[in-house]
């Protein structure tokens, strides 16, 4: 037991070297006063004795509380979505360059898949209405108000180009409807990596600048798939070149997104989406190659492509759904980026 006695003139029998040592504390396991070692780094060789802090929370809770999203809901309304958006865009190009029954397949199946994205998304919100409370308002800086708007707005479009298409009638319509579907597909294949990125999930917020390129070219390969699984092979040579350029477009962002997210790129690399992502990438390759050296030479080799490249681009959708919900899970992938910035931001108000 210290016998240590605190008076008015300070602590009275207080045995030495036993005061607490504050600010820079000890260095490299010398006492204060002492010469640092060599070799050690920071200023002047010196190196704190005493380790970073680990990043934890309360309880082992994660930092952030997860998106509630069901992986089939949203990651389906991600693919669906893009699928619908690119198609409708493909299917212009095609009616206007003579290509009638590709042109009636992307429209039937940009229809389709919009239908189920729509299901999706009611699904994980719980009750139709609430959608319908989407529009009550819109909200220019809102991604979820602007993408409600957009959709009410392309699935009329969809829906008259297909209904004119199918009955023949009204071809003016149908054509003024299919061009207002392909003005808005773009928007509508993409608004999702915008919502995505919107969040604080790190797999998906830090990577803001290229995800809505993967989703784009993610949502072209899937088109170009669907037009090389529907149309005969006599019409499909857009879809073998929108295919080319979707995979590698996606295929690029993906890499760029990669390298310049740092310790959270691991998300996409490993566990699930991990798999995900390098399946993906392989049949997005193997159907895009294979449609555009095989696609021509027979209707087997073209759908068999087709189907590659629409199972690649569910696979990124599902990849990079993981990769956020893995990011949010774990306190690792929000502490770290935030040091990393602050770190570059003292270095930066130091050399300045």
């Amino acid at each position: 037991m210290s016998e240590s006695e605190v008076t008015r003139d300070g602590i009275r029998g207080a045995r030495p070297d036993r005061h607490a040592l504050v600010g820079k504390g000890m260095w490299n396991g010398e006492r204060p006063g002492r010469k640092a070692r060599k070799g050690g780094k920071g200023r002047k060789g010196d190196q704190p004795m005493v380790p970073r802090a680990e990043f934890t929370s309360y309880y082992g809770r994660p930092v952030l509380n997860p998106p509630t999203w069901h992986p089939r809901d949203i990651a389906g309304y991600f693919f669906l979505g893009g699928l619908a958006g690119a198609g409708s865009v493909l299917a212009a190009g095609a009616e206007l360059t003579g290509r009638p029954v590709m042109a009636r397949a992307l429209k039937v199946s940009s229809l389709a898949a919009l239908t189920g994205s729509a299901a999706a998304l009611i699904n994980d919100l719980g009750r139709p209405g609430r959608f319908a409370h989407m529009l009550r308002v819109f909200k220019p800086t809102s991604p979820m108000s602007v993408g409600s708007w957009v959709l009410a707005a392309y699935g009329p479009m969809a829906g008259a180009a297909v209904a004119s298409d199918l009955a023949g009638r009204l071809p003016r319509t149908g054509r003024a409807a299919t061009v207002a579907a392909a003005l808005l597909g773009p928007a509508v294949a993409s608004y999702t990596a915008v919502l995505a990125a919107d969040t604080a999930v790190p797999a998906w917020h830090d990577g803001y600048r290229e995800l809505p390129f993967v989703f784009v070219g993610s949502a072209a390969a899937a088109a170009g798939g669907m037009a090389l699984l529907a149309s005969p092979v006599a019409e499909n040579a857009p879809a073998r070149g929108v295919a080319l350029l979707g995979t590698a477009v996606e295929t690029a962002a993906a890499k760029a997104m990669e390298r310049r997210l740092g310790v959270v790129a691991e998300t996409y690399r490993e566990g699930r989406a991990g798999r995900l992502m390098r399946a993906a990438e392989a049949l997005s390759a193997a159907g895009a190659l294979g449609g555009a050296l095989l696609g021509r030479r027979g209707r087997t080799a073209a759908a068999v492509s087709g189907a590659a490249l629409l199972a690649a681009s569910a696979c990124t959708r599902f990849g990079v759904f993981y990769a956020g919900m893995r990011s949010a899970e774990d306190p690792k992938y929000t502490v770290l980026p935030q040091r990393e910035r602050l770190d570059a931001r003292r270095e930066g108000s130091r050399d300045g």
